[in-house]
């Protein structure tokens, strides 16, 4: 199902189907971050340049955080704090998974230049999930 909104960013109104964002980034009351589907280009809204943009966007994040933490959908989604932001990420949209010796797990946002990396010990549910996720989904397990 599809979840247009209209945003008006640097000069320029896009139609994006949010439904089709593999991640976000937030950063309290900041801050959106996220990518264009098949594109590189960061969309990167703030309360006070693009408040209604921002608004969409904000009430999307806390609509599919709501149905996660319900447990209402089988969508594998994850919400981790990295790099002083807090994330929201689609692990169907991942393509690769590496795990490290020392036990950490990296994966590769689309359509973004950013690499995530995942220990046990600073992220453990994060960490379960994205475990849980690679022996469900992908049919392998981790060391």
């Amino acid at each position: 199902m599809a979840y247009w909104v209209k945003i008006n960013y640097e000069r320029s109104i896009y139609l994006i189907d949010l439904d089709s964002i593999t991640a976000f980034s937030f950063q309290g009351n900041k801050r959106i971050t996220f990518w264009l589907p098949n594109s590189s280009q960061p969309i990167i809204l703030t309360k006070q340049a693009c408040e209604d943009s921002y608004r969409l966007v904000l009430e999307y994040i806390k609509k599919k955080s709501d149905i996660l933490s319900k447990k209402k959908t089988n969508e594998w989604w994850v919400q981790i704090i990295y790099d002083r932001d807090e994330w929201l990420i689609n692990l169907n949209s991942i393509s690769a998974f590496a795990y490290e010796g020392n036990g950490r797990i990296t994966f590769w946002l689309p359509d973004s230049t950013e690499d995530i990396i995942i220990n046990n010990n600073s992220n453990p549910e994060a960490y379960s999930k994205i475990s849980k996720f690679i022996k469900q989904v992908i049919g392998h397990s981790l060391p």
